[in-house]
């Protein structure tokens, strides 16, 4: 991190989540770049749209905005799900999200949902051993990322989430012989969520959707059968999708 481009990645991760400006004082205390070094290396960031600037404060700038949107693999499941996403938010009226692995967390791609939505964000994690979209990923993914999931503590965030190994692989041996995964309350307090895996042509699982309602209308049965039925036509529109853009 001591080299110029492991400094940017200080500057621009020091955002975070619920983080609209830093100012430079802020930037310099959570990156641990001198302050110098951040002025110095925010002036090219500012020139190369990777940073704006208003006021004394510093936002990120909407040029991560568009190099984001050309990553293929992101795009292309999110451009692929996304009808199907709409379609299910009609036939539910319920927040559905698609999220990928990244590490040992999810990472939300995209998220359909109406004026009642489930608090949650594009570009947001969550812990992959209390979401739905993590559990549904656990079981159907690599083993090697249940054992590194497994080998780090299970954060609590709420009362009810598994912070147990036995159960918690008790829950994916469930949701491998389902065909889904279900989490009541383990991420938010009066939320449930069902997630199914998507494949890619190859037959590993690339992500997961899932839809998310407060538990006292969530209706399992029929959001996991909603679910299992798009995700084949979902498989089918990326391996197309892959094929016309010549993504392996």
């Amino acid at each position: 991190m001591n080299s110029v481009l492991g400094k940017v990645q200080l500057i621009l991760e020091a955002f975070g989540p619920d983080d609209e400006h830093l100012s430079l004082t802020e930037l310099s205390r959570r990156s641990g770049v001198a302050k110098a070094s951040v002025h110095r290396l925010a002036q090219e960031l500012l020139a190369w749209g990777l940073l704006e600037r208003r006021g004394s404060d510093y936002w990120l700038g909407i040029r991560l905005f568009e190099i984001g949107q050309r990553v293929p693999r992101q795009r292309i499941l999110r451009d692929a799900a996304r009808p199907y996403m709409e379609d299910l938010f009609q036939a539910t009226s319920e927040t559905v999200h698609l999220a990928v692995p990244d590490g040992r967390e999810v990472l939300y791609l995209e998220k359909v949902s109406g004026h009642r939505q489930a608090p949650s964000r594009v570009a947001g994690r969550m812990p992959m051993h209390c979401t739905a979209t993590g559990k549904v990923l656990l079981a159907f993914g690599p083993r090697n990322l249940v054992e590194e999931v497994l080998a780090s503590p299970l954060e609590r965030r709420t009362p009810h989430t598994v912070n147990a190994p036995g159960v918690l692989l008790s829950e994916l041996a469930r949701a491998k012989a389902n065909g889904f995964a279900v989490e009541y309350e383990q991420t938010r307090v009066g939320y449930a969520s069902v997630a199914i895996p998507l494949t890619g042509a190859t037959g590993l699982t690339t992500g997961a959707l899932s839809i998310t309602a407060p538990t006292f209308r969530a209706d399992v049965d029929k959001y996991a059968g909603l679910l299992a039925m798009v995700s084949h036509r979902i498989t089918k529109t990326i391996s197309a999708m892959r094929s016309s853009a010549g993504v392996p």
